[in-house]
């Protein structure tokens, strides 16, 4: 039965927990498989928003299995946090699994992250400063932490220690910042432990079984194709793998099991951190599409750098990702405009690029080459189905359509769950 892989094909925040919800009532199990609190999905529910940055947006839909993978790194204090909230709200975690596999974040990340930064200045990433790349730079370098640590003390204390004699020198002698010391850190930690290992299993096992089962099986990425680590825009990127090929590994289940692969992209295109961008609006155009759109940061509250489609990156994520259908949202946010520029391809150095630039420096110089569309004024909000749009919007939206390399098989018109135009079953 189908894993289906929903991926952002941009930089991030393309609205993917709204694509996920929308799926809610049609998947068993909606899995997180990258990332840690560095993004943030927004949910729509009648009168209510909820901002998610650890759990899965189908913890919000009361018939799912929301999962949290291995191939995620953990702030536990965050994620208790998050827990916490949401029953606050009235929403239950009872039915929340967490691998026992996946890395925690430890204070020594936090502190790590924050200073490097600074001490990077101008070339600084542009990272959240909440320990995630730390993370998996010590997952990697086979020093990580895990779920399962937290369980007996005795190995917890032994990797802390062997962490933090590193780690310190580091933070002394390099940064001239204050030691870290090992005894609070494991009590805290052995706290955590106790009270999120109700939710602890063998993800992997769970999800297969559910798989064979003839369940339906949604893999959640968080950030998007442009900041995975291999296939991004390098090095302004994240630390793990957002693309469709990075769920196997951050879930646990095999290749042949993803039977589609969704792909989240904005009406319009943008970013938060540095690195190249090549449609950003630097203008009261960009202005517009963030006030408008409401383009700043889950997590962080950081404004978003905001411009027009970009073509180019959408077949880009189409061809990594082996994208089936794409979901497009934020179609409302243009309604208003007279004109909608999108950019077809790139000039760099005088020569036309149609696809993306091999190298880094030929992406830090390449120039929009521009189309522009009719734009219409109706508020769209309201719309129902497809050819409730105006014209413009739909022949607008073929338009990406045919430029972008897969089926467009919905559209957002709105933030709220009910605001979304079906062209095509997503399941």
């Amino acid at each position: 039965m189908p894993a289906i892989v929903l991926v952002g094909a941009q930089w991030g925040d393309e609205g993917k927990g709204k694509a996920t919800d929308l799926l809610g009532g049609d998947v068993d199990y909606v899995v997180r498989y990258q990332g840690g609190n560095n993004a943030g999905h927004t949910v729509v529910i009648g009168d209510k928003s909820y901002a998610l940055h650890l759990l899965p947006s189908g913890v919000l839909s009361p018939d799912v299995v929301p999962v949290i993978g291995n191939g995620v790194v953990i702030d536990p204090g965050v994620l208790l946090e998050e827990i916490d909230g949401l029953q606050a709200k009235g929403v239950t975690c009872e039915r929340l699994l967490i691998s026992a596999n996946a890395h925690l974040i430890m204070p020594h990340h936090r502190a790590l992250d924050k200073v490097s930064e600074r001490y990077l200045g101008k070339a600084r990433i542009g990272t959240t400063g909440r320990g995630i790349g730390p993370a998996y730079g010590d997952k990697i370098a086979r020093m990580g932490i895990r779920v399962q640590d937290l369980f007996d003390p005795s190995i917890l204390t032994q990797k802390i220690e062997l962490a933090l004699r590193e780690k310190n020198q580091v933070l002394a002698k390099v940064y001239n910042r204050r030691r870290i010391d090992a005894d609070p850190i494991v009590e805290e930690y052995v706290a955590y432990g106790e009270r999120l290992k109700p939710y602890v299993a063998d993800t992997g096992l769970v999800i297969n079984e559910a798989l064979d089962q003839g369940k339906v099986v949604l893999l959640e990425g968080a950030q998007g194709t442009l900041l995975d680590v291999d296939h991004g825009s390098y090095p302004f990127v994240t630390s793990s793998s957002p693309t469709a090929g990075g769920a196997c590994a951050g879930s646990g289940i095999g290749p042949t099991k993803i039977t589609r692969v969704i792909g989240i992209l904005k009406a319009y295109t943008t970013r938060v951190g540095a690195g190249p961008f090549p449609t950003e609006l630097l203008d009261e155009m960009g202005e517009f599409l963030r006030t408008t759109g409401g383009e700043y940061g889950v997590t962080t509250g950081r404004d978003r750098r905001c411009g027009w489609f970009d073509a180019v990156i959408a077949r880009y994520a189409a061809r990594v990702n082996g994208i089936t259908d794409f979901f497009l949202t934020k179609l409302d946010v243009l309604s208003g405009l007279d004109k909608v520029p999108v950019c077809v391809a790139y000039e760099v150095d005088g020569v036309r690029c149609d696809e993306m630039p091999t190298s880094q420096t030929d992406f830090h110089h390449a120039k929009p080459v521009l189309e522009y569309f009719d734009g219409w004024k109706e508020d769209i909000t309201g719309a129902k189905t497809f050819e409730d749009l105006p014209d413009n919007a739909q022949a607008y939206v073929r338009a990406l359509e045919e430029m972008s390399g897969a089926q467009i098989s919905a559209i957002g018109v709105g933030p709220g769950r009910d605001q979304t135009l079906t062209l095509r079953p997503l399941i």
